[in-house]
């Protein structure tokens, strides 16, 4: 069947141009995306590395001892597991010893593993009756495969009697049974409903998760091949899913949104994606390349782990990007005007009258009262906020587990039988090479032995040159509480400074303790690269300096409420019963990081749609207050449904199994609640009524908006001239495409 098209492309501009030549050549757009999703599953076979972290600290102390230990000590990273057994009739009793031994033996031949260590190696409690043999790692404990950790697990249930129990404690994947919860499908799952409740049809809801899902296996695929060439950790992945997901939804969503509402309007289906494309695809492109600037800012804190969470989470927003400019107009172009079809009863139906729907009445309310609007959302801010004074940087430990995995019963062992700081004992590494160093080395486990808040001391274990020596602190505090760090940091400023040698701090706490440091001292470069980043990027974008100090500083604001958030979660009080956290813990120092990192660009997406739109009213009316009204009006639906969607698929994760992950997607959740509700539903708006015609003031200008400004790329906000001539032609669309 003949179609008959005029000769004008569909859009003026390099996106309008990309975006209608994907639509009229929509089957080559969707087999080029087969075989690009083809060649990263070949990539990945042919390259795919393992995902593996080290989460020194480069330039500490505690990086300095695991150094010098794997360099003398041969076969030792420093890391380790603990298995540990209490038994009724004595730890130490022939029949507990042999079954233990027969473990251990099992353990020598595991990838990861030191060989050689039996249970006449293992501690003995006070009482008789627990004891703990230290296994060794010849690596670092995020590079030994999850099958270690996995079969460890499973020879400690097999080693379990009548009388006997047996536990095993470390930093080793597949140590701990994870929940069996896919928190990526219960994400989809939930933002499946929001689309099919906000377009009201299977067809439209349906692009959005074709669109974000293909983007983000692609991603997924050439993340695994990222992890052969950098040190990437294992919950990267996660993040970068969790992002990539929500993000390629929520461009999609705005998208065809748009596309939508000129259908409604008696666009042609190509029409209509040009218009779309120029309006909202022009805002996508901005949020997105701030997302990905956000996330690269995490090179500044100069921590190797990060690199590989940064560059893995900024590939999966550019490949959805790269999907929602190409493969959703191709999709648009199939669906032609069936894009409506198979619709939901009773659900994402137009408004009999758009003045009278909650969105509008929402926007009169704000604009009609802006001072109280501002400081209404301010002070709400301000309360959310406010629990960040209790946050508390540091590692949760295996006390924080969940109460059914071993890692936490064998905390609880270790804890009942030798005390709470045997969970995470200090190691001072001394070099030993001058004369005398094994006198001072001496007079040094002395002088530590007598410090406050230290509850044991081993004997000095020298190297087989002499020229290094360990020895093992066990504080008397747990390994997270601020007791210990204050033992660490007065370790260092008090006995180890006056050994008379060189002497390095080390051990997972000491590490801790270090990149809680770091990750303080660097925070403020770090935030203050990634705004001054993202407001030039704003800048270019819009051409009013007043509209992109307001989005950094509002963006600012939300985070902050977000840390709060965490905080009051991590205490473990009523709101982190809610999530599963019945401990107070501490937050991994780069999760602050990672969340405002993620957050500064995603919280993007909102600020450029809202203001996107109220730009266009603004040239539509002649009037910047009127704008705000109209422009708010025509987004708040839009927002609360991306914002959902968003919601969703974080929140899913503060079902996980992992504490970190919980954290993540908690933060995340809140953050972009917070953002959508309280910043861009009510304190954006309001600020843009007061201000006036002065907020969108360029410099050069004789007057507040002299001079329309032009938007990146030179796209125009409304439909093209070229469309124009479409929609007075209609395309006629063959009956199936």
């Amino acid at each position: 069947m003949s179609r008959t098209r005029p000769a004008a492309a569909g859009g003026s501009g390099l996106l309008g141009r990309v975006a209608d030549a994907a639509f009229v050549h929509r089957r080559r757009v969707l087999l080029a995306w087969v075989a690009v999703l083809a060649l990263a599953v070949s990539a990945l076979a042919a390259f795919g590395g393992r995902y593996t972290a080290d989460y020194g600290t480069p330039g500490s102390d505690s990086q300095a001892a695991a150094e010098r230990l794997a360099d003398r000590f041969a076969g030792r990273s420093g890391d380790q597991v603990d298995l540990v057994w209490r038994a009724a009739s004595g730890a130490r009793a022939p029949e507990v010893t042999a079954r233990i031994d027969r473990l251990l033996d099992d353990a020598d031949g595991l990838e990861g593993v030191v060989p050689g260590a039996s249970a006449a190696d293992a501690e003995l409690s006070p009482d008789g009756r627990t004891a703990v043999v230290r296994i060794a790692l010849d690596r670092p404990s995020s590079a030994v495969p999850a099958a270690t950790g996995e079969r460890l697990r499973e020879l400690v249930a097999e080693a379990q009697a009548p009388g006997v129990t047996v536990a095993a404690n470390g930093s080793l994947a597949g140590l701990k049974a994870e929940a069996s919860m896919n928190a990526e499908m219960v994400g989809i799952a939930v933002a499946a409903l929001v689309l099919l409740l906000t377009f009201g049809s299977v067809v439209a809801a349906g692009l959005p998760l074709v669109t974000a899902l293909l983007g983000v296996a692609v991603a997924a695929l050439l993340g695994g091949v990222l992890a052969a060439a950098l040190d990437t950790p294992d919950w990267a992945l996660q993040v970068a899913l969790m992002i990539g997901i929500g993000v390629g939804i929520d461009y999609a969503l705005l998208i065809v949104t748009r596309h939508r509402a000129a259908l409604a309007a008696g666009r042609t289906p190509r029409a209509a994606n040009a218009e779309a494309m120029t309006t909202a695809g022009r805002s996508v492109l901005t949020a997105g390349a701030t997302v990905v600037v956000s996330l690269l800012g995490l090179f500044l804190m100069r921590l190797p782990y990060l690199y590989g969470v940064a560059l893995s989470a900024s590939l999966a927003v550019l490949t959805v990007l790269a999907a929602t400019v190409t493969l959703l107009p191709a999709l648009l172009g199939a669906a032609g005007g069936r894009v409506l079809r198979l619709r939901i009863p009773r659900a994402g139906r137009p408004p009999a009258d758009p003045e009278r729907t909650l969105s509008a009445r929402h926007a009169r309310a704000v604009t009609r009262r802006p001072l109280l609007a501002t400081v209404a959302a301010l002070v709400l801010l301000t309360v959310l906020t406010a629990p960040v004074t209790g946050l508390r940087f540091g590692f949760p430990d295996a006390g924080n587990d969940a109460a059914d995995a071993t890692t936490r019963q064998a905390y609880a062992l270790i804890a009942d039988g030798f005390g709470p700081g045997a969970n995470g004992p200090l190691f001072a590494v001394a070099e030993t090479e001058r004369a005398g160093a094994r006198a001072a080395v001496d007079r040094l486990a002395a002088r530590v032995g007598a410090e406050p808040g230290v509850a044991a001391v081993a004997p000095a274990l020298y190297n087989e040159d002499g020229d290094t020596a360990i020895v093992a602190i066990t504080p008397a505090g747990s390994p997270e509480s601020p007791a210990t760090k204050e033992l660490v940091e007065r370790l260092r400023d008090g006995a180890l400074e006056q050994a008379g040698l060189p002497v390095h701090l080390g051990g997972q706490t000491a590490a801790s303790v270090d990149q809680s440091d770091v990750t303080a001292s660097r925070l403020p470069l770090f935030i203050g690269g990634v705004v001054a980043l993202s407001f030039l990027l704003l800048l270019a974008a819009f051409r009013a300096p007043l509209i992109a100090a307001k989005a950094a500083l509002s963006t600012v604001l939300s985070i902050a409420a977000a840390y709060g958030v965490v905080a009051l979660a991590a205490e473990g009080g009523w709101a982190g019963r809610l999530v599963g956290i019945d401990t107070d813990l501490p937050v991994p120092p780069f999760i602050p990081v990672m969340m405002f990192a993620v957050l500064f660009g995603l919280a993007m997406d909102y600020e450029v749609f809202l203001v996107e739109r109220i730009r266009e009213e603004r040239e539509r009316l002649g009037d910047a207050r009127a704008a705000v009204t109209a422009g708010l009006a025509r987004t708040a639906r839009v927002i609360v449904a991306a914002a959902a969607i968003m919601v969703s698929v974080f929140g899913a994760f503060a079902l996980s199994a992992d504490v970190m992950l919980k954290l993540i997607g908690i933060g995340l959740a809140a953050a972009i609640l917070i953002d959508a509700l309280i910043v861009r539903l009510l304190l954006v708006p309001a600020l843009l009524r007061l201000l006036g015609e002065r907020a969108w003031w360029r410099p050069g200008h004789a007057r507040p908006g002299a001079a329309v400004a032009p938007a990146v790329g030179g796209e125009t906000a409304a439909a093209p001239a070229a469309d124009a001539q479409q929609i007075a032609e209609p395309v006629r669309e063959p009956a199936a495409a």
